[in-house]
């Protein structure tokens, strides 16, 4: 059982992945505890049951999912699936600081919410990617974090196009995810003997970050932009890899030094040595994101590579990191930019 002393946090959608990633950071935060731990569907089971990982919660229970439970803490996270948040969010406090992991609230378009979503479209919510939309999250009650994919991408084009070395018109990613992406829930094409020594493309053309996307880009390039995005499957439980290219007549060291100056002081993002790329494992069970770039100069194109951890930087680890700044807690606190490896 665990004793709760100062501020705590509440996690609905605990029994996921994120949320469970979630429970173990905040086990180990210098100064917020774990609050109320609801499981929805899960409620009344022990927690160490789905994450046996965490025996310090031996003796808790996932609680209901109700905006009663969530506000006797101090700051709220939801890991709830797309499309869930938006109707809880609006029953508990305004002044309670409340992070959706989820798509609720990411994009400004109500009509980009339509053709990605089938739930009422909930507006939108200060866009929680620290290192680059910092000024809105010091502070803020309603923070919307972003997609794994999705924070990827924007961390490894959003300096390049703010810094005008890159063309807006023409971007192209493709991300390699592992599998927890893609959620707890039971799914035939999620099965082992589906998923082990194969490789997948999915959503070609259609996948829902794209919007998210296109929109952080957009305000960072002062310009709408064009993407075209194609996510694969890869048999790794955890870990994102990002292959992001676009138009350029800018030299090798001109992309490096937009990169580092975006980065130079930032925890978290870390530009590579030249000759260094990154590697998911690297990130696992961290918040780290870690950087490199290369002018491919027969095709006239910077390439971007970006290795994250989707249930660290991309979900739990950055949820964190914009609580710490909305409770004016140091930004770092509860988390760590060194992965775990072998």
């Amino acid at each position: 059982m665990v004793v709760r002393m100062g501020r705590t946090a509440a996690v609905a959608g605990a029994s996921g992945y994120a949320g469970g990633e979630l429970l173990r950071l905040l086990l180990a935060h210098p100064e917020l505890s774990v609050g109320p731990v609801a499981g929805g569907s899960s409620a009344g089971r022990p927690v160490i049951e789905l994450h046996p990982q965490l025996p310090q919660l031996e003796g808790t229970s996932f609680a209901e999912t109700t905006p009663e439970v969530l506000a006797e803490a101090d700051v709220v996270f939801l890991a709830l699936p797309h499309g869930q948040s938006a109707a809880l969010a609006d029953a508990l406090p305004p002044d309670l600081p409340v992070v959706d992991l989820g798509a609720d609230h990411r994009l400004a378009s109500a009509t980009d919410w339509a053709r990605f979503y089938d739930t009422p479209y909930a507006g939108e919510w200060p866009y929680g990617l620290p290192e680059l939309f910092r000024d809105q999250l010091v502070g803020a009650t309603r923070i919307a974090g972003p997609g794994c994919n999705a924070t990827a991408m924007t961390l490894a084009l959003g300096p390049l196009l703010a810094a005008g070395l890159v063309e807006p018109a023409d971007l192209v990613t493709t991300t390699a995810s592992g599998t927890s992406g893609a959620g707890r829930g039971l799914s035939a094409n999620l099965l082992a003997s589906e998923v082990m020594g194969s490789m997948s493309a999915y959503k070609v053309a259609a996948h829902r970050h794209t919007p998210e996307v296109r929109q952080s880009l957009g305000r960072l390039a002062g310009t709408e932009v064009t993407l075209s995005y194609t996510p694969t499957m890869v048999p790794m439980p955890r870990g994102i890899l990002a292959t992001c290219t676009a138009r350029t007549t800018a030299s090798e060291d001109a992309l490096r030094a937009a990169l580092q100056e975006q980065y130079a002081d930032e925890p978290f993002v870390h530009v590579l040595p030249a000759g260094r790329w990154p590697v998911t494992a690297a990130t696992v069970g961290s918040n780290a994101c870690h950087l490199q770039v290369a002018v491919d100069a027969d095709a006239g194109r910077a390439v971007v590579v970006a290795a994250l951890d989707n249930l660290g930087k991309g979900a739990a680890g950055q949820a964190l990191q914009c609580a710490n700044l909305a409770l004016g807690l140091d930004e770092t606190a509860g988390l760590s930019a060194s992965g775990v490896a072998p």
